[in-house]
């Protein structure tokens, strides 16, 4: 006896078009024989399953097979044998496992526009310029569309051909048969490389290749703030594409040069003074360099070693925005190597009215703390 189609589905006779093709494409996936190679009642359920989706998708043979059983069927039109309806293995694979797309392939118009490649340079800046931006010329090599032939390959007069090998669709279907029948696989072309056409008589100046390569001059604007590794992107100017697609983009990679005085820390500059041990006790006015002019900083009297002093608004331009950041000093006490005979006699003057070495002691403070006490 055969079973009721839509007991086989396992959808109720009220069962929707769409509700009939999703419960038939999970028990095909579920039962199909190369997934269940083991099982020596697979195709047979496979084949039950078919046959009972071929009825009921059919709205006449279901309005038949509703009022008279599978009798009702075979007056209509003769129940299905095999994979009913399909043509061979290959269409069920491709109807079950991709939605039928392989039997909607169409042929193309063409070949298919490619994107071009993007591309990426390097320029290296002085640290002034990453600093407060500059315009720099840049020389640039691309791949660009071939004049002579305008992107096709073709010899002037000519046109490419569509390919022979897979009619101008770009994919070759090939079939190799099995035990349960044809199977399907579909490739891209190797004679036209997917394009569809092929070119027999090729552009001289570009070789066929459709494009050729130019170098050319670019002017970027590099803005003010910019630090080393920073990319700017320069849309559209990269290589141009193949077969009319856009092209890409040019990216410039910057490197900034180290200077020889002046380091960076986000938008600080950061500078390193050295004074002598009397400006540092006595405090004293000092010029510095800026990446600007010259500056008269205050070295205050006691001033120690690391201690910072912050210079506003003299630091590096905030990128995209407004204001600067600060100059930061730090200042390094000079121990002199070598002294004159004067500078001993006061060096043991001034000695003989100081504390000695001690050993710190971080609990109630140390030499430098009380010797700064005394003097103030």
């Amino acid at each position: 006896m055969q079973r009721d189609y839509y007991e086989t589905l396992g959808v109720g006779r009220e069962a929707t078009e769409q509700e009939l093709r999703r419960a038939y494409r999970v028990l095909a996936k579920e039962h199909h024989p190369d997934v269940n190679g083991g099982d020596p009642n697979a195709a047979g359920r496979f084949k039950e399953i078919n046959e009972a989706y071929e009825v009921l998708k059919d709205q006449r043979k279901r309005a038949a097979y509703d009022r008279f059983g599978h009798a009702g069927v075979k007056a209509a039109g003769g129940a299905p044998g095999g994979f009913g309806g399909f043509d061979d293995l290959g269409d069920i694979i491709e109807e079950v496992f991709f939605g039928g797309r392989g039997r909607q392939q169409t042929r193309r118009a063409g070949p298919v526009p490619e994107r071009g490649s993007d591309q990426r340079i390097k320029i290296r800046l002085t640290f002034e310029e990453a600093v407060f931006g500059t315009k720099r010329s840049v020389d640039v090599v691309r791949r660009e569309t071939c004049e002579t032939c305008g992107g096709n390959g073709a010899a002037p007069g000519t046109t490419p051909a569509r390919c022979s090998a897979c009619d101008g669709m770009g994919q070759v279907r090939r079939v190799r048969q099995s035990l349960l029948g044809s199977i399907v696989n579909v490739e891209t072309c190797a004679e036209c490389s997917g394009q569809g056409v092929t070119v027999t008589e090729r552009c001289d100046p570009c070789r066929g290749r459709g494009r050729i390569q130019r170098p050319r001059t670019l002017d970027v604007d590099v803005p003010a703030g910019i630090e080393r590794g920073t990319q700017i992107r320069l849309s559209g100017e990269g290589e141009h594409g193949l077969h009319g697609g856009p092209p890409g983009d040019l990216y410039i990679v910057l490197d900034v040069e180290p200077h020889h005085t002046f380091r960076r820390n986000g938008t600080d500059i950061l500078l390193d003074l050295r004074v002598n041990p009397a400006d540092a006790a006595l405090g004293a006015e000092v010029e510095i360099p800026t990446l600007e002019a010259e500056h008269t900083i205050t070295i205050a009297s006691g001033t120690q070693s690391g201690d910072t002093i912050r210079i506003p608004e003299r630091g590096v331009p905030i990128l995209r925005g407004t204001g600067r950041g600060d100059l930061i000093v730090t200042v390094f006490v000079m121990t002199p190597e070598k002294l004159t005979r004067e500078q001993r006699d006061l060096m043991e003057r001034l000695r003989s009215t100081l504390p000695r070495a001690e050993v710190l002691d971080h609990a109630k403070g140390g030499f430098w703390e009380r010797v700064r006490e005394r003097f103030t």
